[in-house]
């Protein structure tokens, strides 16, 4: 079978729309169609804008839609989209024209069954668990007997008269509750606030500080105890400076926050049994353990009696050890008394033979002086006798020097000859024509000038009569 289409160029009654007008019909058709739908898949692709819209895709098997959640709906959502959550989108459809898309407005998430609710939680607690929130070294212990008691719970369900009932019966205590939803929109934020709440009353004010917190709720499905599967909810838990006791739902069901709290007890009742002692049991263990304090005390004091009197049988009469001492004490001071008198009387008499052995000061002076006298009038005869000698020596000394003294010489007719600048003239060689010399007599001096430089043989003659000269002077010397 063959279809016939129109020619191209064929004149038909076909209306001719715009891109903006055909793509506002089928806006119109697709908003129209599916004004409100529930979709269920699994969310790829998921994105959250600085706008605060929420962007992402939802898919099965076989097809993928796109999704938008705008800001205001996204703060009521129930649940925080991940990728791979299998979850039930409720909104409606339409229509982008922009990219030619159809996508899914939504208004409303839920978990689609109790399988995807498992997987979440897993997923959640594998995570919590790599951080080491549920580490055991964070636990705190409880306290043996607190004296304020926080419960986080629905103030209108059985689980607050169980609690209230059983602290009753075992140990009444002061109780501060917190009223919260524990299932729906909001509860998780709820119990989050509560538990914060508790840990930020100050020590001492208007409203005491609890010492210990339960946080509780009866039984119910996965979806009904959601709630205390948060991440908030699990944070806080585990964050708390004041010990905390999870009692949610009944013995088989677990939630995150049993595993964040320092103890987790299988139902409400259970957590108020952790929570104090038996009021009766306590009083009876106290009474009991004073009973045996009491004997223990009896028979140690019998035993440390019997061991006194023991050791008393042993010890001496005190009276007549007393009586021993006294009387050697008055033996000993009348020993003591003879014995400085005759200490005293050997005493002086050592003093006074050795004071008749010491010669007399006076005595000693005058011999001391005597001899003093001696030895100045010895040493005042060596002394002239010194220096005589000494004066001797020093008058030779000065002929001898007054014999050396050219002075000797010239005093029988010689000269001594000096240059200008006093230095001794002892060759002809040295002379030269015009040089002032300088003729020392023996009574006076001259000043002369070489007229003629000496010849070389008068030069040599020069010479041998002045070492003729000297040498009269050696023998001169000699016989003096």
């Amino acid at each position: 079978m063959s279809e016939t289409l129109p020619d191209a160029g064929a004149d038909h009654n076909l209306p001719i729309f715009t891109v903006s007008e055909i793509s506002q019909a089928l806006k119109t058709v697709v908003e129209e169609t599916f004004s409100w739908v529930r979709v269920r898949g699994e969310i790829s692709g998921f994105k959250r804008a600085t706008s605060g819209h929420l962007y992402l895709c939802l898919k099965d098997a076989e097809a993928v839609i796109d999704a938008v959640c705008w800001k205001g709906t996204a703060g009521r959502l129930g649940l925080s989209p991940e990728d791979g959550m299998e979850v039930i989108a409720v909104g409606r459809l339409t229509t982008y024209p922009g990219r030619s898309k159809y996508q899914l407005v939504i208004e409303g998430l839920e978990l689609a069954g109790e399988g995807a609710l498992l997987k979440l939680l897993e997923d959640r607690k594998r995570r919590l668990a790599a951080e080491g929130l549920f580490d055991p070294a964070r636990k705190r212990p409880l306290p043996f007997l607190p004296s304020v008691i926080g419960v986080v719970t629905s103030p209108t369900g059985a689980v607050i008269r169980d609690i209230l009932h059983r602290l009753a019966d075992r140990f009444p205590r002061r109780v501060i509750v917190w009223p919260v939803r524990v299932q729906g929109d909001g509860a998780a934020a709820e119990i989050a606030a509560a538990i914060a709440g508790f840990n930020a009353l100050p020590e001492g004010g208007p409203v005491p500080r609890p010492d210990l917190l339960i946080v509780a709720r009866g039984g119910g499905s996965l979806e009904d105890l959601w709630a205390f599967n948060e991440e908030i909810v699990a944070r806080v838990a585990a964050e708390s400076a004041i010990p905390l006791i999870s009692a949610v739902g009944h013995e088989t069901d677990f939630t995150l926050i049993d595993l964040a709290a320092d103890l987790r007890a299988p139902t409400p009742t259970a957590a108020a049994e952790m929570a104090v002692p038996v009021r009766l049991e306590l009083m009876a263990q106290v009474g009991d353990d004073g009973t045996r304090l009491i004997g223990a005390v009896g028979r140690l004091l019998a035993d440390r009696r019997q061991r006194l009197e023991g050791l008393a049988r042993g010890l001496p009469n005190l009276r007549r050890v007393l009586e021993s001492a006294s009387q050697r004490l008055d033996d000993w001071a009348e020993r003591l008394g003879n014995s400085l008198r005759a200490g005293l009387e050997r005493r002086r008499t050592r003093l006074e033979h050795v004071a008749a052995r010491i010669p007399s000061p006076q005595r000693e002076i005058a011999v001391a002086g005597q001899r003093l006298t001696r030895e100045a009038q010895t040493l005042a005869r060596l002394a002239a006798t010194f220096t005589r000698e000494r004066q001797t020596r020093l008058a030779h000394a000065t002929a001898l020097l007054e014999s050396f003294s050219y002075a000797r010489v010239l005093e029988r007719g010689f000269a001594l000859v000096l240059t200008a600048d006093g230095a001794a003239v002892s060759s002809v060689t040295a002379l030269s024509a015009g040089m002032d010399l300088t003729l020392r007599l023996h009574d006076g001096a001259a000043g002369v000038t070489v007229s003629k430089a000496p010849a070389g043989g008068q030069g040599r003659t020069a010479t041998r009569t002045r070492r003729s000269t000297a040498a009269n002077d050696d023998r001169q010397r000699k016989l003096l």
